[in-house]
């Protein structure tokens, strides 16, 4: 049980103690994993935290902005800030610098550590617009040698300094822990804003800790488990795997080289425990889909055969379907044959959960997943409730679902539909009182609408807001009408529109990497995405993957009319958050003149206003009516 004195600075240290040379952390570094023990992960928090107190007078309370990749240097500083009584603020590491802007006036960040010169060069452009920001601890040196900036600072230079500094301070850790309570702020972390602003929210000890030991309950960590932490530390999801989990239960937390060699890192690692957004899992499927595609006849047909009782287990566990002996011995033969080679390749090798967040997936993918071994489940949370609080059960898997609720978590529906939810992991409150709302008597709402099944479990319709009333007011609930269409490998995004309209429209993203295959065992010639995603026979694929997918929909929920957009939705642009979620109202904003041309039966629109293509090429997107029996790919 959970001590109302437990912090997160207070578990390190026993962790360091009974477990001193025991491994915590693993980072690879050209291309050699690099072990850390729970001693010098301790040791190292201790170091740069007597040397903000003594350097830079940090005080109770202060706030510490944290800006880079998934690096040890991070998770120093956070404990480190923690010692000290402060509040550490996770910043995305690819937030642009009026981005960046807003985070630190809004958490009156006084001091920042960052990971690298890209870090650097952002900050010191936004310096005379953060009038707060008074130094920038940096802590990989490269490009860094002629920097000159007053408020630079060497990570490295303050660890050397603190452990001078702790030679005459031998009790620094008792004096400064010894009376912090678990009701302390202890982060704040930020929404992942599909709307407005980011709001951040305050969380104390107790909520992180709280948080960890629920999930724990459900899905047991062992003592040296593997876990690979490649989504950002801002996310309060990663909060808790990658720093309050492991304090908690001792698993080992490894960081890959650079967001570029995750998959490959994913694979040598071959972790106990995953986490990632929907997209990750829809691309890992999407790759191998296309690359059987594109395999011999013999490995095809090996693959396939197998296949029909991988899926007959998938159905058994995810649908209640009985299973014959025969198809258990089948399955068991492929998986010796195949499927654990499947798993291998994916780095899901040892994997006991791979959690789903952010999002739902479709149906199609668990089958895929499931039926070569691959326990996926659906989670539901949100940075107010500190990241889980909804999961699915082992033997419990719905597809519709998002699981059921964790120990010591309520959850209520009211009159229309709305979620609310209380538990003691629910956040402290916001930063900012104007953010103050959703949070009644301890219920909290996410904004989310749904409702409990017979068996207990959640199911989660979409946002209140994005619900369309389409024919006869029936609902139209946009998110199960994309995840329809991101079934096809070829589809990375689609976006749902038909509020107030006769019909359900779409904008669509396609997967460079599978079109691109196809592309290319089709000889096509294309050079950039743009270019691919105009081509006539890509138009046609589309067309016909789209088709296809609405076939057994009822008439209102299918979409009649589309685009496909001549670049991928990105983060820098607004278009989605820092966790690859889709910011639904910002993109009806912005391409509202786009939405109004699909409605107004246009075969053509012109895109060419604003393309800072530097060669002024006239990008022209066709509009596909899959109503017309004449829709000709132009």
């Amino acid at each position: 049980m959970m001590n109302s004195d437990q912090t997160l600075p207070k578990l390190l240290a026993k962790r360091a103690t009974e477990n001193q040379h025991d491994i915590a952390l693993r980072q690879k570094d050209l291309g050699i994993w690099n072990e850390i023990t729970w001693g010098e992960y301790f040791n190292n928090s201790e170091r740069l935290a007597i040397a903000l107190e003594k350097e830079f007078e940090f005080k109770n309370e202060e706030t510490i902005a944290l800006i880079g990749e998934n690096r040890p240097q991070w998770l120093y500083s956070q404990m480190a800030t923690q010692i000290l009584g402060g509040i550490s603020v996770g910043v995305y590491q690819e937030s642009l610098p009026e981005q960046l802007e807003y985070y630190l006036n809004d958490a009156k960040v006084r001091i920042a550590i960052v990971e690298d010169q890209e870090q650097v060069d952002k900050l010191i452009e936004i310096e005379h617009r953060t009038p707060l920001l008074e130094h920038i601890i940096f802590y990989n040196e490269q490009g860094m040698e002629h920097y000159e900036h007053p408020k630079l600072v060497k990570f490295n230079e303050l660890l050397e300094k603190g452990e001078s500094l702790l030679r005459e301070n031998k009790n620094f850790f008792r004096n400064k822990t010894e009376r912090s309570l678990g009701s302390e702020n202890a982060i704040i972390a930020y929404s992942a804003a599909t709307t407005g602003n980011p709001k951040g929210a305050m969380l104390t000890y107790t909520n992180l800790i709280a948080a960890a030991q629920h999930l724990d309950k459900v899905d047991e960590v062992n003592y040296k488990d593997d876990y690979l932490s490649f989504l950002p530390l801002a996310w309060i999801h990663e909060q808790i795997l990658s720093i309050t989990i492991p304090l908690i239960k001792g698993s080992i937390i490894n960081f890959p080289e650079r967001p570029s060699t995750v998959l490959s890192d994913l694979r040598e690692i071959g972790p106990h425990t995953l986490l990632a957004p929907p997209r990750v899992y829809q691309t890992l499927m999407s790759n191998f889909i296309t690359r059987i595609e594109g395999a011999t006849w013999f490995k095809k047909k090996i693959y396939n055969m197998f296949k029909n009782y991988g899926d007959k287990v998938a159905k058994s566990k995810l649908n209640g379907e009985t299973l014959s002996g025969m198809d258990k011995f089948m399955f068991k033969l492929g998986d010796f044959l195949i499927f654990s080679a499947i798993r291998d390749h994916f780095g899901l090798a040892r994997i006991k959960r791979a959690y789903i967040a952010g999002a739902s997936l479709n149906s199609e993918v668990y089958y895929f997943y499931h039926s070569m071994g691959v326990n996926l489940k659906q989670t539901y949370g949100g940075t107010e409730l500190a990241g889980i609080a909804f999961v699915q059960e082992d033997d419990g898997i719905q597809i519709d679902s998002s699981g059921k609720p964790l120990p010591n978590t309520e959850v209520k529906i009211d009159e229309d539909n709305e979620i609310f939810v209380r538990n003691p992991a629910i956040f402290a409150h916001y930063l900012n009182p104007e953010d103050e709302k959703g949070v009644s008597d301890g219920w909290l709402s996410l904004g989310d609408c749904g409702y409990i099944a017979e068996d207990g479990q959640l199911v989660i319709l979409d946002r209140k807001e994005d619900i369309i009333r389409v024919v006869d007011n029936e609902p139209v609930y946009p998110t199960a009408v994309e995840n329809k269409l991101k079934v096809s490998p070829y589809i990375q995004e689609a976006i749902i529109f038909g509020k107030d309209r006769p019909y359900l429209t779409a904008i669509l993203n396609i997967d460079m990497t599978s079109v691109g295959r196809w592309a290319d065992r089709e000889q096509l010639v294309y050079t950039s995405y743009s270019d691919l995603s105009r081509n006539k026979k890509i138009i046609e694929l589309i067309s016909n993957e789209v088709r296809k997918l609405m076939e057994d929909l009822p008439s209102y929920k299918k979409v009649k009319r589309f685009v496909i957009l001549h670049h991928q939705f990105n983060a820098d642009d607004g278009e989605l958050t820092r966790t690859l979620k889709v910011r639904r109202k910002f993109i009806k904003e912005k391409y509202q003149a786009l939405i109004e041309s699909i409605y107004k039966n246009e075969e053509y629109i012109d895109m060419s206003e604003g393309n800072e293509d530097f060669t002024k090429e006239k990008i022209e997107l066709q509009v596909i009516d899959l109503e017309s029996k004449h829709e000709g790919v132009a």
